[in-house]
């Protein structure tokens, strides 16, 4: 992986880890997901429209229709999420879905497009799936309230990461389509899709946007700055590097759970957190 390629997904780590920190805060379910995502169309409304006058990019059929379709798995991913988040902890909801989006992601894209890691990076993403196990613990501990709710929801959104990672890959690289632009367009097209279901909980979108301004605001911004750095990477870099490259968000989600939101077990999911960093760094050299 080339050093542009590691410093964009380093950012995107660290400010994917915040905005999930404060989506768990608030846990608002499709009304927070729909609302944030009114507020980042305002945002990024502006720099869309400047890629659409500068690069005049080409959006043909093949480019709706894989921009309809990551509006439909994003929502898929962002609901999954949140019912995650309702039902566990941060510290075991991220990680567990962080690590198995890229094992997923990666293998599917040895599988479709024909890429070949070196032996140390196949080494890195081994080490995120043994942080995997060692973070879920014991049998015991996933029969406690919650836990083996959240780990099911958590296991379904890295299904659906490695889903639209793949899809967004050939998206960016393969169509043409600006990062920037293709975020937005894909954020237009969640709005769209959840607007009923809004609709019909407007008390909720007014006492989320009431009690919850702020966190709204710094999710609206942060959400998709940290993709479009994703998605930048892509542009020019394997899935199989730059999906497990991501998870260096996995140490810094949990320990903001550990230590943020006093959550337990803290010394097992750090050393979780680590060991799959030790595999980042691997993809990383590799």
């Amino acid at each position: 992986m080339t050093p542009a390629a590691f410093g964009l997904v380093l950012v995107a780590a660290f400010s994917h880890a915040t905005w999930n920190l404060l989506a768990k805060r608030v846990g608002g379910g499709p009304a927070f997901v729909w609302l944030f995502g009114v507020v980042a169309l305002c945002i990024y409304g502006p720099l869309a429209a400047g890629v659409v006058l500068l690069e005049r990019p080409h959006i043909g059929a093949i480019q709706v229709v894989f921009l309809g379709g990551t509006s439909v798995l994003h929502v898929a991913y962002f609901l999954a999420l949140q019912h995650g988040y309702r039902a566990g902890d941060l510290s075991l909801v991220y990680p567990l879905a962080r690590g198995t989006g890229p094992m997923l992601s990666s293998a599917a894209a040895i599988l479709v497009f024909g890429e070949r890691p070196t032996p140390v990076a196949m080494a890195g993403t081994l080490l995120i799936g043994l942080g995997i196990f060692l973070l879920t613990g014991t049998p015991a501990g996933l029969r406690q309230a919650g836990a083996r709710r959240a780990a099911a929801f958590a296991l379904l959104t890295g299904a659906i990461i490695a889903a639209y990672t793949l899809w967004d890959k050939r998206a960016v690289s393969a169509l043409g389509i600006p990062p920037l632009l293709f975020d937005w367009c894909g954020n237009l097209g969640r709005v769209l899709i959840l607007t009923p279901v809004a609709l019909g909980r407007f008390d909720d979108v007014r006492r989320l946007w009431g009690a919850h301004r702020r966190e709204v605001l710094v999710v609206a911004a942060l959400t998709p700055l940290s993709y479009i750095l994703v998605l930048t990477a892509l542009v020019f870099t394997p899935v199989s590097y730059v999906a497990p490259a991501r998870e260096i968000s996995i140490l810094v989600g949990t320990v903001m759970g550990a230590r943020l939101l006093a959550e337990g077990d803290a010394p097992r999911r750090l050393a979780a957190a680590g060991t799959m960093v030790v595999g980042v760094a691997a993809l990383a050299i590799g």
